[in-house]
């Protein structure tokens, strides 16, 4: 095998070294993108857990006096 240049799909000639390139930046590309979505879906769970916290029904278990309430 030689090292000349391979053809790439846009008909252009593309080295080794840049096939290499390419490919790692597209991994690393890729990682970021899922790095990306984790941290997304994850500020979306704690938005979800806030909005559900923030609508739980209050009760009472005490009075202003500090009593526990009681039937009528």
């Amino acid at each position: 095998m030689t090292d000349t240049p391979s053809p790439s799909s846009s008909g252009t000639r593309v080295s080794t070294k840049a096939a290499e390139a390419k490919a790692q930046r597209a991994a690393r590309q890729a990682a970021a993108l899922r790095a990306n979505l984790r941290r997304r879906k994850q500020q979306a769970r704690t938005r979800q857990e806030q909005e559900a916290d923030e609508q739980e029904p209050l009760t009472a278990t005490t009075t202003e006096t500090g009593e526990n309430p009681t039937c009528p």
